[in-house]
């Protein structure tokens, strides 16, 4: 595929991403918004996040006005070339942000400057990972910066907690990230957690998993319960959608892990809101084709 092709397809994916929530992700909504108490402020929050992502949608529009830092993953085919790749990135990036499919929203912290295309120091952030296939994966996905602010890393022992060095201490870990966040982040949210890792391997782990479906299984036996029982126990805490109250705080929990230093035992928990802006776009040949 020419790069003239590339970059088309790439606006595509980026317009994609900002403008159209997807499909388990709206399910989960449209569920939250029947446990909800008829008249109760949960309820007509989880109708107005409805509203906007049916207007979204129909009228082409970002989803949110805080279109986020561009996050991807690309799956290349070993040996080939990612240098053209990634300038193609970047000029669908500016082109999108001309569109205003994208905010400018890179702003450099010394001089208050912001770029004005998305594209500076760290921006956009991109993770190219070969693999034998001959096709090529872009996951993108749109973190938006208030669902960041609520990410937070803990190292155990946590005497505070009363947490420990095992799961038990990572289920306190992430209970105590999902209160202190109170409905900021835009919630009902998506809690993604790294257990391991060090300092930026465990979060950048914990990112990764805002890219998992609401409704896939954890292969990990003990980390699939410690998600189904933090999804229950989150939903109890009653902090409901954007801190109003109700029964639905969170929409999923995602935990993955990496191994860790013998001193070490990190537990970062990446907050991810209801707008949970992700797409893929796999090209093989000359055709491209869009999920989500």
């Amino acid at each position: 595929m020419n790069a003239r092709e590339l970059e088309k397809h790439l606006l595509e994916l980026i317009r994609r991403a900002s403008t159209d929530l997807p499909p388990d992700v709206q399910a989960a909504l449209e569920e939250g918004y029947r446990r909800e108490t008829a008249g109760s402020p949960a309820k007509t929050a989880f109708k107005t996040m409805l509203s906007s992502v049916d207007l979204s949608r129909r009228e082409g529009l970002p989803l949110c006005q805080d279109t986020g830092a561009l996050v991807w993953h690309i799956q290349y085919p070993d040996g080939a070339e990612i240098l053209p790749v990634e300038k193609a990135i970047e000029r669908a990036i500016a082109r999108a942000t001309d569109m205003s499919y994208l905010r400018p929203n890179a702003v450099d912290p010394v001089t208050g400057k912001n770029s004005g295309n998305n594209l500076g120091l760290g921006s956009p952030i991109l993770h190219f990972h070969p693999w034998r296939k001959k096709t090529w994966q872009f996951d993108l996905m749109l973190k938006g910066g208030g669902s960041e602010n609520c990410g937070i890393q803990y190292k155990l022992p946590e005497g505070s907690l009363g947490a420990d060095r095992d799961l038990d201490g990572v289920y306190k870990c992430v209970l105590d990230a999902v209160w202190r966040a109170q409905g900021k982040g835009c919630a009902p949210g998506v809690i993604c957690v790294g257990i391991g890792g060090n300092r930026d391997t465990g979060m950048a782990e914990a990112k990764r998993q805002a890219f998992r479906k609401l409704d896939d299984a954890n292969p990990d036996p003990d980390l699939a319960g410690l998600e189904k029982k933090l999804l229950k126990d989150c939903n109890s805490l009653g902090i409901g959608p954007m801190g109003y109250g109700g029964r639905t705080t969170v929409l999923g929990v995602k935990i993955a892990k990496l191994h860790r230093l013998p001193a070490c035992y990190f537990v970062s928990v990446s907050y991810l809101c209801w707008s949970a802006r992700r797409c893929q776009m796999t090209i093989s040949g000359e055709k491209a084709r869009y999920s989500s």
